[in-house]
């Protein structure tokens, strides 16, 4: 994958309905996989594994922070638990059953957040999560992972049901292109480099991946030669590969669909400080609510395209000059 930039993105399904087949997948070959949802499964699909596995599925009404602690006792006693709702519901009202019932006891609970960031839509601001990362990568003993298309997806909630402790989960509402080959392993603590570049760094998760790596061929046009690397595994994060960037090409951008106070661009920034400090810009939403509005005239306004991407590159590029 690391070998250009002539990526062809057709469009795939949505994260969130990769998360729901792929719970079925799981049902059907492990009888200790359960689920709880907060009255939203059509919505997180999580309504395919509820047909077809009823007496496993358990609907907690509205109420995340029930569903986080329903879920959290069914992983003290063996079962492999899913527990699913709009990341904005299930990270800040269940922010304190996540602390208390997963992190504090080290539970085996698995928590997926559909309908992350503001590309959520029309549905506006109260249920656009653009503070789930922070808050997830707060919880001590939590792996948090972003994957960016339906084969990522596949392949992390595989990972995930395999893995032993607390996990969130981050997916999309919105369809994304298709990044990745059937086949590609995404273990917890891992990244892909996508294309490879010596000037420049773009480090991205979920839907930004495209966005960054269409950037990147804009910046190739320009014959500025920027690497794209997808931080998929937000915590642990792939310290060895964001230091190789900083040192190989000496210059980062951190592009995310989430605030960037507290998002992928602050850890990115805490291992370069500790490793290898370089020059680093922000693509994200900046300390503000964004409106209601079209995922793509929300995407535009609040500066989360390939152009906006590019532009933080040329930033960071001059920047790098001038030291």
């Amino acid at each position: 994958m690391a070998t250009g930039t002539k990526f062809e993105l057709k469009m795939g399904a949505a994260t969130r309905e990769a998360f729901g087949r792929t719970l079925v997948e799981l049902g059907r070959s492990n009888k200790d996989v359960v689920v709880c949802d907060a009255d939203l499964s059509k919505s997180t699909m999580t309504t395919y594994f509820a047909q077809e596995f009823p007496e496993r599925f358990f609907s907690c009404g509205i109420a995340e922070a029930n569903m986080v602690a329903v879920g959290a006792g069914l992983s003290s006693s063996g079962k492999i638990a899913f527990v699913s709702s709009f990341s904005a519901f299930l990270l800040n009202k269940g922010f304190e059953q996540l602390r208390v019932t997963a992190a504090y006891p080290d539970v085996n609970l698995k928590a997926v957040g559909t309908h992350s960031g503001i590309s959520i839509g029309e549905d506006g601001p109260s249920q656009m999560s653009i503070e789930d990362l922070a808050l997830a990568c707060s919880l001590p003993g939590f792996a948090v992972l972003s994957p960016c298309d339906e084969v990522s997806m596949r392949a992390v909630i595989h990972e995930v049901a395999a893995h032993k402790g607390p996990v969130f989960v981050r997916a999309a509402r919105a369809k994304s292109p298709i990044v990745y080959s059937e086949g590609t392993r995404f273990p917890i603590g891992g990244s892909h480099e996508l294309i490879a570049g010596k000037d420049v760094t773009l480090i991205s998760h979920g839907l930004l991946v495209a966005e960054a790596i269409r950037a990147a061929a804009s910046l190739e046009a320009e014959g500025i030669s920027a690497r794209v690397i997808d931080m998929y595994s937000i915590k642990p994060l792939d310290r060895d590969a964001v230091a190789r960037a900083a040192r190989e090409t000496g210059a980062i951008v951190a592009a995310e669909e989430h605030l960037t106070d507290g998002g992928l661009g602050v850890r990115i920034a805490q291992v370069t400080a500790e490793t290898t400090p370089c020059v680093m810009e922000f693509a994200g939403v900046n300390n503000v609510y964004a409106e209601s509005g079209t995922p793509d005239e929300l995407l535009d306004k609040y500066g989360l395209r390939a152009v906006n991407i590019a532009a933080a590159a040329r930033k960071a590029l001059a920047r790098k000059g001038a030291r």
